[in-house]
């Protein structure tokens, strides 16, 4: 997939304002359990938030982009401890702009 436009990273931070963090990153980081969380959140929803917790080490942006290469989705906002991925479906329900 291609990296996110402006626009498309725009629109999709303002969808993802409400969402509730459905994966939390701990202490063990990014296991592949975790790994297969994130796989199949993003495959229902599409758009879904990260939320770091305290025993997290890692930076944030780290995260982020090993947690968008392992998914092969994209980043749309990192925000605090909060990251926002994108990774469009099969049966697309977000129509980027």
């Amino acid at each position: 997939m291609d990296k996110l436009s402006g626009k498309q990273a725009r629109y999709l931070r303002g969808l993802g304002h409400h969402l509730q963090p459905i994966v939390m990153v701990g202490r063990e980081e990014i296991s592949d359990r975790l790994l297969a969380s994130v796989e199949e959140a993003l495959g229902i929803h599409e758009l879904i938030k990260v939320k770091l917790q305290e025993g997290c080490l890692l930076d944030r942006r780290e995260v982020a982009s090993l947690l968008a290469e392992k998914t092969s989705s994209q980043v749309a906002q990192v925000l605090g401890k909060t990251i926002l991925l994108y990774r469009a479906s099969d049966q697309a329900k977000i129509n980027l702009p």
